[in-house]
């Protein structure tokens, strides 16, 4: 069966790639602090997020204990919380999941190892984000086991810039 299938035609699918868009930009300063909304964020190339509770060398968040290079900007997608709410029954506010930029339309489990980029800013993506209890505890909701596998994407920032809502999200390569 597999050697019916046209392999030109699935090279140039692949080739199209894939455009999302930035829908939700948020940050925390500190740790158990609820998310803000922001209509941009500053990243900056091998620290963080200006402002953020993860940015290097002023860490403040609930995992700041294991400082990792490449956690230093976290995605999430949009069509995760729709999934959520359609699966589970399960409301989850783009402000709830505890990521930095929530965005629209990108795959965010296809991307690790990877660079793409993020409005004017290029990230590198490092490995996929990892649900955990500690969301659990701040929202009250039981979203440990509809997140497996789709809880986000950790990435490191390679040249700074602003990203805005409503920016495009494309691959670099």
């Amino acid at each position: 069966m597999l050697d019916k299938i046209d392999t030109g035609s699935a090279q140039r699918t692949a080739r199209l790639g894939w455009t999302g868009v930035v829908r939700f930009l948020h940050l925390a300063p500190r740790a158990f602090l609820p998310m803000r909304a922001m209509e941009q964020l500053t990243l900056v190339a091998g620290k963080g997020i200006e402002g953020d509770r993860y940015m290097i060398g002023r860490e403040e968040g609930f995992y700041s204990h294991k400082p990792e290079e490449g956690r230093q900007v976290t995605l999430f997608e949009l069509e995760t919380l729709i999934a959520l709410k359609r699966d589970a029954g399960i409301e989850l506010g783009p402000e709830e999941h505890r990521r930095n930029v929530t965005v629209e339309g990108v795959p965010l489990n296809h991307l690790v190892g990877r660079r793409f980029w993020l409005g004017e800013t290029l990230l590198e993506a490092t490995r996929l984000s990892i649900p955990c209890r500690h969301i659990e505890e701040i929202t009250g909701k039981a979203i440990f086991d509809p997140l497996i596998n789709r809880s986000g994407l950790n990435c490191r920032i390679l040249r700074d810039g602003i990203v805005r809502v409503g920016d495009t999200v494309r691959s670099a390569a």
